[in-house]
């Protein structure tokens, strides 16, 4: 028996909930819970109707930990799916230590005042979690998450060093929006705005925010203009491979929504500040998610596909060696599977696995706060193939793009 609980309604959290009961062998009870309960219930019936599974639903405020221990207690998970808001991760590890369950998430934690996200905090509770002999699973989406076990992978099977690292997500898709996120606005926004950061020759090297761009030519889409970005699995990749000279991470932007962005960036709507309106204190950023179309309601009329990889290079048997190793999602059988697009699909189904992996596999089970890159990535590797997310790969060929 593994019960779980998922925390967050939002596209991801749709896509984690489908993909456990659809694998109703493993996730035998799960509970989906988020602040919003409605959310939770839409969600249920839609699984109700497609797969034919029940699922439970609550609401929670993620911020209070009392109510999250007083939740977990009350349903008796082996452990949380954290899909929730980056700023809410240290209190769901918090009531995970208090209940002894563990615990896994898709993107690491962020303090809301400070547009600054690293490990460092969550790191901290590695004696923590081993002491309480809990797991916590860091970043188990697909960038955090896949692009780690990519890298594992191909640090395991096909490099004695690897050297050179670049990231390379596309999203090659259209909603018919004149401008949305495709995950949660406030996060995505706090991301692009802020410096690009990128590893050279043993330390971070700084740019300004989309200064650094050139097209990048992806499998079955061609050419995209991509910009180098500070990315989160960075920092745990270039600490676990320290053979890595460069370590670089590109997304695509369209020309519409750069301009879009600079726009509101220039008139104050992507701040984080306070600012007075109407005798209340209200944050820009968080007005201007309010009105941008929330993530999962992008899904219905979506076309195109996402293209994400890891292009390595590096030395076997003491000759030069590279490797791309990729996967293409498509956003209109994303949609039809689980009611929710690519982005969100390619996010929700790593999820899942590594929930799985733990419940299942010894090596993906074992106390204290982990990346994905420390873990076996072979099981991770199989998995993505069967449940939605197949890659392709090619060695020895030239990465003329990146390097």
């Amino acid at each position: 028996m593994s019960k779980v609980i998922i925390i967050g309604a939002g596209g991801v959290g749709t896509v984690v909930a489908h993909k456990c009961a659809m694998n109703n062998s493993v996730f035998t009870d799960i509970m989906l819970a988020s602040r919003t309960k409605s959310k939770c219930d839409k969600i249920a019936a839609d699984i109700k109707e497609m797969h034919g599974v029940e699922i439970s639903t609550a609401g929670v405020d993620a911020d209070n930990v009392p109510e999250l221990v007083a939740l977990i207690k009350s349903f008796g998970p082996k452990m949380i799916i954290n899909v929730a808001l980056p700023y809410q991760d240290l209190t769901i590890m918090d009531a995970c230590l208090e209940t002894g369950v563990h615990y896994m998430d898709t993107a690491n934690y962020e303090p809301k005042d400070v547009a600054k996200f690293e490990y460092s905090w969550q790191w901290a509770y590695q004696e923590r979690f081993k002491e309480a002999g809990l797991m916590a699973l860091l970043g188990c989406g697909f960038d955090p998450g896949v692009t780690q076990v990519f890298t594992a992978y191909a640090n395991k099977h096909y490099f004695d060093e690897m050297h050179y690292l670049d990231i390379i997500d596309c999203n090659a898709g259209d909603h018919g929006k004149a401008f949305a996120t495709n995950f949660n606005p406030e996060i995505n926004i706090r991301e692009i705005t802020q410096p690009g950061r990128y590893w050279e020759n043993g330390e971070w090297k700084e740019i300004e925010a989309l200064s650094v761009h050139k097209p990048i030519d992806y499998p079955n889409i061609g050419e995209k203009e991509s910009y180098v970005l500070y990315h989160e699995e960075l920092e745990s990749l270039v600490k676990n491979f320290p053979t890595l000279k460069r370590a670089r991470f590109w997304m695509t932007f369209g020309q519409a929504y750069i301009t879009h962005l600079q726009v509101l960036e220039n008139i104050g709507m992507t701040s984080i500040a306070p600012i007075n309106f109407q005798g209340q204190q209200i944050v820009p950023l968080e007005f201007l998610k309010a009105v941008l179309p929330p993530p999962e309601s992008l899904g219905e009329n979506y076309t195109g596909q996402t293209s994400i990889g890891c292009q390595i290079k590096g030395i076997k048997n003491g000759k030069d060696r590279t490797y791309y190793v990729w996967n293409n999602s498509d956003h209109a059988l994303a949609y039809k599977e689980v009611r929710s697009q690519a982005v969100s699909y390619t996010t929700g189904v790593p999820a899942m696995i590594g929930a799985m992996l733990m419940l299942t596999n010894e090596e993906w089970m074992k106390p204290g706060v982990y990346n994905c890159e420390e873990l076996n990535p072979d099981p991770f590797m199989e998995q993505l193939n069967i449940h939605g997310l197949p890659w392709n790969e090619k060695v020895d060929i030239e990465l003329p793009h990146t390097y």
